[in-house]
């Protein structure tokens, strides 16, 4: 298809579909062949008012809906997905670049979302202490003793919430936000990647075949322009983000300076350590589909592994002779084990820090760039470099690509004493078959989701997506408490009868 013919994305606000009345657009390619799938609006301010007035009209309703009836469009959304599950992540595979079978996953994990917001009943239930205190000052006689007092705290919706997503999720990261916001009672304004936005507009559509009504849920493109006007907005009370540490600062930032709640889930560099009586099979596992699954652009990915002692005996060239027999390949072939990178932007990042890994003086041990792969589509292949130290780039800072890099310790205390180096602190995770090690590790390393002899300790619905350092702006994580908490005030009584 031409580049000129590509399918213009409209926005979704209102309950209604939306052409784009914008000067700059981007243009999307399927990342494993090259070609042009669809046309993306950028600047498009107009669209970001009309979506946040919408949001704003529906909010008086929609709060004043009962919660057990709110999530009965949640229930019926759930059911909705479940049948088109294949479709989205078809969709996610042409767009993204992901394999089939992590599509469906990223799918799955996002439907978990639903059916932990299903839980609002119980999520947003306050507390009562009846007879907390005594007030004697209100007695009608002597003879009659104090009269009680009784307290109790509510959670209440906060208005209209703002969800700003990245590309490497993005059918899963959006239902980190919206369910819980909207089963809170508020209504919501999602403004998805604009590198690959189809699948959070499939999704946007199948939610309104659930039955939310006009203006609880709506969808808008943009690039920075968007972003601005979003985040200072008078009617909007919370910003939700996932992306970039750069990006996440500023957000937060100026999101705060304009009185918004403000949660950014960041950057990172997550390390992992393997000690010497680490079950072999296990850890060469888990640290090559940490570091390479979703060809490395994750934010829980372990681009950094630090084996002890001699553990690097075996791991290493376990490693390496794993990678040399990785299938790289377009998403949509069954025998595909890892895709292509998103754009060519992420390529040419990746191919940097290789070169990058190679001037500083680390080993080069396989190099993706020379992988059997196709000749069309943004493709890298599994990398690996040994001997690389905390001062190198490629251990420094995140790649957000396919390239794991080697730290080797004499100790588990400097194997920790690298991960705490970091500027990052979202996940770090050991192998051992050792309790001792693993509490030392635990209760030492500076990182918000540990693993123990799991590869990607990524939390279900129920928990918080806890990442610390840089890795996180804001007070309320998302998921979990956190994610109730972040989308709901409290509101405290004291009654007293006299």
């Amino acid at each position: 298809m031409p580049e000129s013919q590509t399918p213009v994305l409209h926005h979704l606000y209102s309950g209604k579909s939306h052409a784009p009345s914008s000067s700059q657009m981007r243009t999307n390619f399927n990342p494993g062949t090259q070609e042009p799938i669809s046309s993306v609006a950028l600047d498009d301010v107009v669209a970001a008012e009309n979506a946040v007035q919408a949001a704003h009209a529906a909010f008086p309703a929609w709060s004043s809906t009962p919660v057990g009836d709110r999530i009965q469009h949640l229930f019926k959304y759930k059911t909705i997905l479940e049948q088109h599950v294949d479709e989205l992540a078809e969709i996610i595979v042409q767009e993204h670049g992901k394999t089939t079978a992590e599509a469906i996953g990223s799918v799955r994990r996002g439907i978990d979302c639903i059916e932990h917001a299903c839980g609002a009943p119980i999520l947003m239930m306050g507390r009562t202490l009846p007879q907390i205190a005594v007030s004697s000052s209100f007695c009608r006689t002597q003879d009659e003793g104090g009269v009680g007092i009784d307290s109790s705290v509510d959670r209440l919706p906060i208005g209209v919430c703002v969800g700003i997503t990245p590309f490497n999720f993005p059918m899963m990261v959006p239902l980190w936000m919206w369910p819980m916001a909207v089963a809170c009672g508020n209504t919501f304004v999602l403004k998805p990647s604009e590198r690959d936005p189809m699948s959070s507009i499939r999704a946007m559509e199948l939610a309104h075949e659930a039955g939310f009504p006009e203006g609880v849920l709506n969808l808008v493109h943009g690039g920075p322009d968007v972003v601005n006007h979003l985040i200072k907005h008078d009617d909007v009370q919370a910003v939700s983000f996932v992306g970039s540490t750069q990006a996440g600062k500023y957000i937060y930032s100026t999101g705060c300076a304009h009185n918004k709640r403000v949660q950014c889930m960041c950057g990172a560099k997550n390390f992992s350590i393997i000690m010497p009586d680490a079950n072999r099979e296990a850890a060469i596992d888990g640290v090559f589909g940490s570091a390479f699954g979703n060809t490395g652009q994750r934010c829980l990915a372990g681009s950094v592994v630090v084996p002890v002692g001699e553990a690097a005996d075996w791991l290493i060239p376990g490693l390496a002779e794993k990678a040399k027999s990785f299938q790289t390949g377009r998403g949509c072939n069954a025998k595909s084990q890892m895709g292509p990178l998103q754009d060519e932007a992420a390529y040419d990042r990746v191919h940097d820090f290789i070169e990058a890994g190679i001037e500083e003086g680390a080993t080069l041990l396989t190099d993706g760039r020379n992988h059997d792969m196709p000749d069309k589509g943004y493709f890298v292949g599994p990398t690996l470099f040994d001997n690389a130290t905390s001062n190198m780039r490629i251990v420094a800072e995140e790649i957000f690509g396919p390239v794991l890099s080697v730290i080797r310790a004499s100790s588990l205390d400097d194997a920790v004493a690298e991960v705490n180096k970091s500027e990052y602190g979202n996940m770090s995770v050991m192998f051992t078959d050792s309790g001792h090690a693993a509490h030392r590790f635990e209760t030492t390393v500076q990182a918000g989701m540990i693993g123990i002899n799991v590869g990607v300790p990524a939390p279900m619905a129920a928990f918080p997506f806890s990442g610390w350092k840089k890795s996180f702006f804001g007070d309320l994580h998302t998921n979990g408490e956190d994610g109730v908490r972040f989308f709901t005030k409290s509101r405290v009584t004291v009654r007293r009868w006299i």
